[in-house]
């Protein structure tokens, strides 16, 4: 059933109230009572169920990588490039979670704007919004311990309907000219456009073209002539070569793939001729890397700069 115009400002403004208490937010203690949270997530599953797995975006528009419950720099994003919203359009590229202290935070925060923002703000699902990997490396207890099981199993009810690709370019009927995904790319996808055949809701399975999605890697430490596939060191998808990459961008007539899920010295950094950029949005991670966060822009031209962050 639809909301009604009356029910959407009575949602609004509840988000509105929920943003403020999220923004004065500074202790270990929930940032609003638990059954607003649920409530929030409840509303956040709705709008993002409506999304495509393969979104079309619209530039200009922010692109940001890992996060990692580092919510003092998503709020450092904010300040510096502005909050999302009509005028300012914002695309995630996964791993809120995990790690960083205030993962819920980070998630309600980005949860808030895409209710209020659906077709501005953009969130893709990373290898870390999974229940597997969400339950290893911190947010499964970062729930238990500050609110309940109960909440983290119903953040990974949305992280499983979530998006995992989409283009960047002008409006229709003009083509895209970027892919977006969290990790990279996979042997079993020739045509991006099949990223819409995957179904949800979906756990992340270890292997498929969801898995690759969210764990591929460009081949970057080996010799420049080396070619296709190859095993990936996390122990989970592969390394790609340049040639598959090329061969890739020309088959889908795209210039670019934007991808996250790897630190990155500068906060970005190329790779292929420039064919693809890698996102890290957190920067000093996890308080052992000397990091800059970075944030890439694509404008209404579609030319590309990036802001850094200390």
């Amino acid at each position: 059933m639809e909301n009604t115009i009356g029910d959407l400002r009575i949602i609004h403004k509840n988000i509105q109230n929920i943003i403020q208490a999220l923004l004065i937010s500074n202790s270990d203690t929930l940032p609003i009572p638990i059954k607003y949270m649920f409530w929030l997530i409840r509303q956040a599953k709705t709008v993002i169920e409506q999304d495509n797995m393969l979104l079309n975006v619209q530039a200009p528009v922010h692109i940001c990588g890992d996060i990692h419950g580092q919510y003092s720099d998503l709020l450092k994003i904010f300040n510096k490039l502005g909050y999302p919203s009509s005028q300012n359009r914002y695309m995630f590229l996964g791993d809120y979670v995990d790690r960083g202290k205030k993962s819920i935070e980070v998630v309600c925060l980005l949860f808030c704007f895409k209710i209020l923002y659906h077709n501005d703000v953009f969130l893709l699902r990373g290898n870390h919004e999974t229940a597997d990997v969400s339950r290893v490396y911190g947010f499964h207890d970062e729930c238990k311990r500050r609110g309940s099981i109960k909440l983290w199993k119903h953040f990974v009810d949305v992280f499983n309907v979530m998006p995992v690709a989409a283009t960047v370019g002008l409006a229709p009927p003009e083509d895209p000219v970027i892919l977006c995904m969290h990790g990279g790319l996979s042997p079993f996808l020739q045509n991006y456009k099949d990223i819409n055949k995957i179904k949800r809701p979906t756990e992340v399975s270890d292997e498929g073209i969801l898995c690759d999605l969210l764990w591929s890697d460009p081949e970057t430490e080996g010799p420049t002539f080396l070619k296709g596939w190859h095993p990936n060191d996390r122990g989970v998808s592969y390394l790609f070569c340049r040639d598959v990459l090329h061969k890739f961008l020309k088959e889908n007539k795209l210039e670019m793939i934007c991808r996250a899920h790897q630190v990155v010295e500068d906060g970005y950094e190329f790779y292929g001729n420039r064919e693809l950029v890698t996102i890290f949005s957190a920067p000093r991670y996890c308080g052992e890397f000397d990091n800059k966060g970075g944030v890439m822009t694509v404008n209404e031209s579609l030319k590309c700069t990036f802001t850094l962050f200390d």
